[in-house]
C-alpha cells in the first residue's frame, strides 16, 4: 500500500464506514460482508449431509422428494435474516452468490446431491420479478452453479398467476394461495431427470410443494430441494 493510499483510507472508512451486515462493526475486510465473528455464528444446519432431515421430513406424505436441505437455521433479528434482507430487498446479488456458493460447498461434500441434471430457481411472477430486479433463488443457483457446475433451467417453470405475500399466513392459507400456480412449458426438458428446485426461505413448504407438484407430473422425473434456510419454530 502506498502512502497515498495508507492516508486515504481510514479517511474513506470515516465518511463511508463498511460495516458488518450482522453486527454493525466495522472491523472487516474490505470486500467482506461479515466479521469474523459473525462467520463463526452462522447457524449452519448440516442437514445436507444428513437423510430423513427436518427440511425432508417436512415433505412427507406431501410430495415425494429424494434430498432435501437447508443450509441455515432462520429466525427473526438474527444475522441470516440480515444478510436475507440485504440481498432480496437491497438488491445486493454479491450476498446472493456468495450465500449460493456456501450451498453448493455444503452438497458438494455429501452425496446426496452429486446426480442432479439441473438446477431450478423457484420462480417468481413475471410483474414482480420485474419489479425487483432479479430473482433472488436465481442468484443462489448461480452460486451452486460455481461450485457444483450443475445447468440453471430458469425458463421451463413458471409462475402463471400472482400471488400475495405468504409472511403472516397460516399453512392451510398458504397452500390455498399458491395452489395451480406453477406450469411446465416444455415437460419433455425434464423427462428422466433429477431437479434441483431452489428457494431462499422455506417456511411450512407450501410453494415448495405447488411447484414440485407441477414438476413430479413428468414421467420418470425426480424432485430434490435446496434452500438458503429454514425457518425455526
Amino acid at each position: 500500500m502506498n502512502v497515498q493510499s495508507t492516508i486515504l483510507s481510514p479517511l474513506f472508512h470515516f465518511f463511508y464506514p463498511h460495516t458488518c451486515i450482522g453486527c454493525g462493526s466495522d472491523m472487516l475486510e474490505k470486500e467482506n460482508f461479515l466479521c469474523l465473528n459473525c462467520i463463526n455464528d452462522l447457524p449452519h444446519t448440516n442437514f445436507a449431509m444428513h437423510a430423513n432431515n427436518p427440511v425432508e421430513k417436512i415433505f412427507w406424505g406431501r410430495i415425494a422428494v429424494t434430498s432435501a436441505m437447508s443450509e441455515f437455521y432462520f429466525h427473526k433479528d438474527s444475522i441470516v435474516q440480515n444478510l436475507i434482507h440485504e440481498f432480496k430487498y437491497r438488491g445486493n446479488k454479491k450476498i446472493g452468490l456468495y450465500l449460493g456458493k456456501l450451498m453448493g460447498r455444503s452438497m458438494l461434500m455429501s452425496n446426496r446431491f452429486l446426480n442432479v441434471d439441473f438446477l431450478i430457481p423457484l420462480p417468481l411472477f413475471i410483474e414482480k420479478e420485474f419489479k425487483r430486479g432479479f430473482n433472488q433463488s436465481a442468484i443462489l443457483c448461480a452460486g451452486i452453479n460455481e461450485i457444483m457446475n450443475i445447468p440453471i433451467v430458469t425458463k421451463n417453470v413458471i409462475r402463471t398467476k400472482f400471488t400475495e405475500t405468504q409472511t403472516k399466513k397460516g399453512r392451510t392459507e398458504r397452500w390455498e394461495n399458491v395452489e395451480k400456480s406453477f406450469s411446465v412449458i416444455d415437460p419433455n426438458i425434464f423427462k428422466g431427470k433429477h431437479i434441483l428446485l431452489v428457494d431462499d426461505v422455506i417456511t411450512t413448504g407450501a410453494t415448495i410443494e405447488a411447484c414440485g407438484r407441477e414438476i413430479l407430473k413428468i414421467e420418470d422425473v425426480r424432485l430434490s430441494v435446496a434452500s438458503l434456510a429454514v425457518a425455526t419454530r
